[in-house]
């Protein structure tokens, strides 16, 4: 039993020399890959948010200049990276070839991984679209908040963030408005009303509108006749923010603009004779 305790207690001791005697023979080289690492990763950082604040001062759009920026982020981390391994006496030359070999198999392992980063490169380089648009893709849409190399986040106007992966978009049929949408808004008036003054009735209502965007021009016009009215068509331009809340409002508004110049809005009626 002491001789197992002897052992054990020698052991310990060994590993307790050699802890020691690599802090006393390398302390000087580990505070200084420190000082280093944490030096370059504050000038990374720096130089990341110069990076795009010079891309967006020259009219570059956020999510490319956001990409740019994390790329030179990444390139002077790697290189304070590797500065680091010197400065500890460690050779990353062998080093480079294991990550080589592992990167090979690991490559295999996470094909759609590589998949959604290779698709999110596409999106960022070719920018099919940007942060700030307004997208429907796979059934769902919402305004672009941020664009990653692995997915996508959209927002939709009821502050639901959806997290799409970028392989699923590119390829696909996408639907971008940008910043505004249009919203198709129909209403029938009665036969016996006239037309014209209907028409403008509903421009003037439309344009002045605070929902309305001015992006571009409304549009007003006869859509077809029905049984019980003559339907007119209103096609408008408001706010992707808040599509579904401008639905509301303006047609709110044409139902009150209507009423208040008397023009009757018509509802489908069915007259019956009964025959002896």
């Amino acid at each position: 039993m002491e001789q197992e305790l002897k052992k054990e207690f020698q052991q310990l001791q060994v590993v307790y020399d050699t802890v020691i005697n690599f802090f006393v023979n390398y302390s000087f080289q580990i505070i200084g890959a420190l000082f280093i690492l944490f030096i370059g990763l504050f000038i990374a950082r720096r130089v990341a948010k110069f990076v795009q604040r010079v891309c967006e001062a020259k009219g570059l759009d956020i999510t490319l200049s956001r990409f740019l920026a994390n790329i030179a982020k990444i390139v002077i981390v790697t290189m304070v990276a590797v500065i680091c391994l010197n400065k500890l006496g460690i050779n990353i030359t062998p080093l480079i070839a294991a990550i080589g070999a592992i990167s090979l198999g690991a490559g295999l392992a996470v094909q759609g991984l590589l998949s959604n980063y290779g698709a999110g490169l596409n999106i960022i380089l070719t920018r099919y679209f940007v942060v700030g648009d307004t997208i429907k893709v796979q059934g769902v849409s919402g305004q672009v908040k941020d664009i990653l190399l692995a997915y996508t986040l959209i927002v939709t106007e009821d502050d639901v963030e959806i997290t799409i992966p970028n392989k699923h978009i590119v390829g696909e049929i996408i639907h971008n408005s940008h910043s505004v949408s249009l919203l198709e808004l129909s209403v029938g008036v009665s036969y016996g009303s006239d037309l014209d003054q209907v028409t403008r009735l509903l421009e003037t209502t439309i344009k002045n509108h605070q929902d309305a965007s001015d992006a571009k021009e409304p549009q007003v016009g006869i859509a077809g006749f029905g049984d019980s009215s003559v339907d007119f068509e209103v096609r408008v331009w408001a706010d992707s923010n808040k599509i579904n809340a401008a639905r509301f409002a303006i047609n709110k508004a044409i139902w009150d603009a209507l009423k208040q110049n008397n023009i009757e809005i018509p509802f489908p009626q069915r007259e019956v004779k009964m025959l002896s």
